[in-house]
């Protein structure tokens, strides 16, 4: 088994009941915001994808995980402690954004559950980032590290509660409120948001270049 690829999980962070971080060391390991990573338990032939967590910055290594019933490696890698190792292929992707936009451009972040991961990585690597952030879940609990965003740029759409800042999905937000069409949008989560607000936003009159999508369950 090959050891270049290996990396030793420093904590599990549970965040709610199912959803929680994964720290790993990174050992000089390179990325950019927004790339995604095979990831799996050390030795197994199982792994998944998942948007990296941490920063660009960071010395260490994230990821952000919910716990499915049928999904083995989420399950799998729940259960490690600290000082066990996990393997790592990639950085993967091109949900990326540009160096000469993180200065310039305002920026739409639109995701839904543990979809809102790269997000976490662009706000944390690009501090000074333009940004409004709108994060769909079903109940308020499922802000996972609320605090790290500007409250004033963190908008939380909870469908099954009334605990976020609003009512509803993600979509019916975005088809009540204004949204520039120079602003450069990045959607991530399940396929029937990303099409369905890509076509709300083309009728606001973002072009389909300003528009980025990850589908990422």
């Amino acid at each position: 088994m090959k050891t270049d690829n290996l990396h030793q999980v420093i904590s599990i962070r549970n965040l709610t009941d199912s959803a929680y971080v994964v720290r790993m060391s990174r050992r000089g390991l390179q990325f950019r915001a927004g790339q995604h990573i095979l990831l799996g338990k050390a030795g197994s032939i199982h792994n998944r994808e998942y948007s990296v967590y941490s920063g660009e910055n960071d010395d260490f290594f994230e990821v952000l995980i919910k716990e499915v019933d049928e999904g083995l490696v989420s399950k799998q890698l729940k259960k490690l402690k600290p000082g066990e190792m996990v393997q790592i292929e990639g950085p993967l992707g091109f949900f990326t954004i540009p160096a000469e936009l993180v200065n310039s451009a305002k920026f739409l972040f639109i995701g839904t559950g543990t979809g809102i991961a790269p997000f976490h990585s662009f706000v944390k690597s690009y501090p000074q980032i333009d940004y409004r952030l709108l994060h769909g879940v079903r109940f308020g609990n499922e802000a996972y590290d609320k605090m790290d965003y500007d409250a004033k740029r963190h908008i939380l759409c909870t469908s099954g509660d009334k605990t976020g800042n609003y009512h509803g999905r993600v979509t019916k937000w975005l088809k009540e409120n204004e949204v520039s069409p120079d602003t450069h949008c990045y959607l991530c989560g399940n396929f029937n948001m990303i099409h369905e607000a890509f076509e709300i936003l083309e009728k606001k009159g973002v072009p389909p270049s300003n528009v980025h999508a990850e589908v990422y369950f």
